[in-house]
C-alpha cells in the first residue's frame, strides 16, 4: 500500500520558506571593497578577492567595489580609516580586512571560510 504524503498546513509551510531563505542568507556573501583610486594597492587587491570569491564562494557572493575618490561620504557609515580595506556585509557579523587581500589564509580566516591555526 503506497502512503501519501500529508500536506503541510500554510504556517508549516511559510515556517520551512523561512528557514530555507535564512541558510541561504547565511551562504551568501556581500563584499564592499573600499579603494581611493586605481592604485597597484587598489587593483591587486580587487584582483585578490575576485580570485577567491571564485575559488571559494562560486557564485555565492557579491562584490562592490566603492572608490573614496568618487563618493568618500560612503567611508563614515562603514568606519573605513585605511585603504583599501575589504568589508564583509552578509553573512553576520561584520568584518573588516585591511590591505590588499595578498595574504590568502588571512583573508580566508577573515571572511570565516577557514578556521584560524
Amino acid at each position: 500500500m503506497e502512503k501519501i504524503p500529508a500536506k503541510k498546513s500554510p504556517a508549516k509551510r511559510n515556517a520551512t520558506k523561512k528557514s530555507a531563505a535564512k541558510a541561504d542568507a547565511n551562504d551568501f556573501y556581500r563584499l564592499r571593497l573600499y579603494i581611493a583610486g586605481q592604485t597597484p594597492n587598489s587593483i591587486t587587491a580587487i584582483a585578490n578577492l575576485k580570485k577567491i570569491c571564485e575559488e571559494k564562494l562560486k557564485g555565492k557572493y557579491r562584490i562592490e567595489v566603492v572608490d573614496l575618490l568618487e563618493k568618500p561620504q560612503l567611508a563614515k557609515g562603514d568606519q573605513i580609516i585605511a585603504i583599501p580595506t575589504l568589508v564583509r556585509r552578509l553573512p553576520p557579523p561584520v568584518k573588516r580586512i585591511i590591505g590588499n587581500l595578498s595574504k590568502t589564509e588571512s583573508v580566508l580566516v577573515g571572511l570565516d571560510l577557514q578556521p584560524a591555526r
